[in-house]
Order: structure tokens, then C-alpha cells, then sequence
């Protein structure tokens, strides 16, 4: 009998940080791996931001801190959701914590009874799924494709809405697709959703300043449906800041409020230097980021050129974020001296240990005809990995 708990037998671990444990052993082992699993900025934060984060430490501030948060940094989180979101939150609506990850598992586990619905779009941010299990709700996934550009329609929505769904959780600009809905498709969205009044909203748009394609928009702004959305957001990828692990919340206050008293007795506040950091950031003009952005289009670019050299494969254009979900499905079945793909998971293997490239497999993301290619790297390796991917698929027959 298992001396581990049933919660933890049946937590899947995260593919995207194994395959980059994996990345790292065969580097360790004297490999040239080339590691395009992590989504993480290659940038270095800024140094703006990391003087305020001296001269934090210099001031002293190595002490507990608020549950929620310094006041002063969510005050300046309130300014910038109404600079640069027109959304009003106070101070009191704001949680902070050890990075977006940690708030979205504050809010499902604070709104989520045992066998409540979680409505999530496929393909999803892998930690949603195992997030909702530890809440003991269920997830109902909503499939797209490369046809639709990975998004929703308010008619697939309405379609999986049951009497038990609690709510749908999304991420715009999204992991792992790039795509972005517009302000639009997010009304027509939240005009499906005011139609069920218990049913409530987690947007995640950790992604927001790395968008190619005009302003960000987000669901919250509309109204109607305000009281019934928990915007996500933080400063690990717009600011390069992923090690200093801050994210936070905007939400109706009972809800905050249930954030802060979940936060309390896992980890209570997050680190007083990074909170220190954050404000900087956040206070900062958003022109800051677009240097960052612009790197990304480019590579983007680069990378949706060099792919349309592999035969088999289908991409679409994302609008956002720094990955390319593309369609994998036609090698499915060929085989190279003692590899057969049966699967995305198996070409991902194969791509590792013939290609030297660390790519996530789609099912991860919980569509399986699909890998995810992130470009947050230099132009050099992209060249490279899309080589190595290319000779790799090449041998399959």
C-alpha cells in the first residue's frame, strides 16, 4: 500500500518542468541540449528594478510581511489595473503572492467544492487541470485547433455549462498557443456567462505585455460582469522577473478576502525584496516592456519562416506570449530505427534524445496533436534547434 496520499498519487508532476529537468540532466551529462520547454523571458530584469530590490535590503525590509501584501505595492497595483486596464480595484481587492501560479490556486481553492465544474479551453496552462483535482472539482475541457486559432466560441461555452459548473478559467494572451482574444470575443464570452449568476471567471493574463497585435483587453472591464471575475496578472513575464516569483490578484473583495485567509496558512506573505522590486516595476511606464515585446515578434517571425521548411506540419500565427503550438499529428506512426511515434509525447522524447532539442508535448496542454515551441531564447539557438528539429523529423519514415 502506498504510504503517499491519494491527493499527491494523483497529481500528475508538470511536463514542462520535467522535460526541463530532464534538459538540464543531459546537459549536466555533457549533452548539447537546446532547451525550448521553460517559458521564461531569456532577458535579464531590469535594473531599475533590481536597484529598488538593493536599496530594499539596504532599508532593512528582510522582515514578515503582510498576508496580502505591502500596502504600498497594492496601492501601485490598483494604479496600474486603472492606467493600464481601465479596472478599478481598490487596495483591499488585491492579493499578492509567491507568483500567479500560487493565485490561481488561491482563488480555485477558495471558490471550488468537490464535484463542482471548472470549465478550461483546450489547449491549457498545465497547471489548471491538477489544480482543480486538488480542489476535488472537475474539469471540462472545451477542445479547439489551429482553425479556430485555439479559441473558444460563446456557443461551445454555453453548450458545456451544467448545473454544477462553478467556472471557467482562461488565459489571454494564452499559454501555450499565443492567441489573444480580443475585446469582442471576450464581451460575447462574458454575455454567455452573466447568463448563469453563480457561475465565475478566472482570467489569467500573466502574458499581458507581450501582445503583437494592439492593446491588451481584458474581461473585466465590461461591467456587467466585473463582480464576477478574478483577474490574474504579475510581473514574471512582461518584466523578466520569473525568480522573483510575484503575482497577484484583483477580485470582488469577499473573494480576496477568502485568497488572503488560504494564503495565510500556506505561505503567508511572499518575499519582502521582490514586493520591493514589484513596485518599481509596476509603477514603471509600460513603454518599459515593449523593447522585449518587438525582440519577440521578431523571433516569432524568424521561427514561423524557418518552420514552414518541415514538411508535415500546420501552424498557426500567435498574437501573443512567445510559443508556437503547432500541429505534429503526420508523424504519428513513422518510425526511426527503434522509435515509433505513436504519440506527441513520444516525438517530444524522440526530438530530446535524436535532435538534442527539449520541446513540451501537447498533452501536456491537453491537445496531443500538438507540441510547444517556446522562442524565449536567442535568434542563434532558434536557428539551430529548428536544424536539429527538421534533420530529426526528416528520419522518420
Amino acid at each position: 500500500m502506498s504510504k503517499l496520499s491519494d491527493r499527491i498519487n494523483n497529481l500528475a508532476e508538470s511536463q514542462t518542468l520535467a522535460m526541463t529537468k530532464k534538459s538540464r540532466e543531459l546537459q549536466a551529462q555533457g549533452k548539447n541540449i537546446i532547451n525550448l520547454s521553460i517559458g521564461e523571458p531569456d532577458f535579464a530584469t531590469p535594473d531599475f528594478i533590481k536597484d529598488a530590490a538593493k536599496q530594499a535590503i539596504d532599508n532593512n525590509f528582510t522582515h514578515y510581511t503582510p498576508v496580502a501584501g505591502y500596502l504600498d505595492l497594492r496601492k501601485a497595483i490598483s494604479e496600474k489595473f486603472k492606467r493600464d486596464n481601465n479596472l478599478t480595484y481598490t487596495a483591499e481587492q488585491i492579493v499578492v503572492s509567491t507568483g500567479a501560479k500560487q493565485s490561481i490556486a488561491n482563488v480555485i481553492l477558495s471558490l471550488v467544492n468537490p464535484g463542482e465544474e471548472v470549465i478550461v479551453p483546450i489547449p491549457y496552462w498545465v497547471s489548471y487541470i491538477e489544480t482543480i483535482k486538488l480542489a476535488e472539482g472537475i474539469a471540462v475541457t472545451i477542445p479547439t485547433g489551429i482553425e479556430s486559432n485555439f479559441k473558444i466560441t460563446p456557443e461551445q461555452l454555453r453548450k458545456a455549462i451544467t448545473p454544477k459548473t462553478k467556472m471557467i478559467v482562461f488565459s489571454t494572451p494564452c499559454n501555450p498557443s499565443g492567441s489573444v482574444y480580443s475585446k469582442d470575443e471576450l464581451k460575447a464570452i462574458a454575455e454567455v456567462i452573466i447568463q448563469y449568476p453563480d457561475l465565475y471567471i478566472i482570467s489569467d493574463e500573466i502574458y499581458e505585455f507581450i501582445n503583437f497585435v494592439g492593446e491588451h483587453e481584458s474581461i473585466a472591464q465590461f461591467d456587467f460582469i466585473y463582480e464576477r471575475v478574478i483577474t490574474v496578472n504579475g510581473v514574471s513575464k512582461g518584466f523578466a522577473m520569473t525568480g522573483w516569483r510575484i503575482g497577484y490578484i484583483g477580485a470582488p473583495k469577499w473573494i480576496s478576502d477568502a485568497c488572503e485567509k488560504m494564503q495565510g496558512q500556506f505561505t503567508s506573505g511572499t518575499s519582502s525584496i521582490s514586493q520591493m522590486a514589484t513596485i518599481a516595476a509596476v509603477k514603471a511606464d509600460p513603454s518599459v516592456t515593449i523593447e522585449m515585446r518587438n525582440a519577440f515578434k521578431k523571433r516569432r517571425d524568424l521561427v514561423l519562416d524557418l518552420l514552414k521548411e518541415i514538411p508535415g506540419i500546420k501552424t498557426n500565427i500567435p498574437d501573443g506570449a512567445f510559443y508556437i503550438f503547432f500541429d505534429i499529428s503526420s508523424y504519428f506512426g513513422k518510425s526511426f530505427e527503434n522509435y515509433t511515434i505513436k504519440n506527441s509525447n513520444e516525438l517530444s522524447m524522440y526530438l530530446l534524445e535524436v535532435g538534442n532539442v527539449a520541446l513540451v508535448s501537447g498533452d501536456a496542454f491537453g491537445d496531443d496533436n500538438c507540441m510547444r515551441f517556446s522562442y524565449a531564447t536567442s535568434e542563434d539557438k532558434l536557428i539551430e534547434a529548428v536544424k536539429r528539429i527538421k534533420e530529426a523529423f526528416l528520419k522518420l519514415k
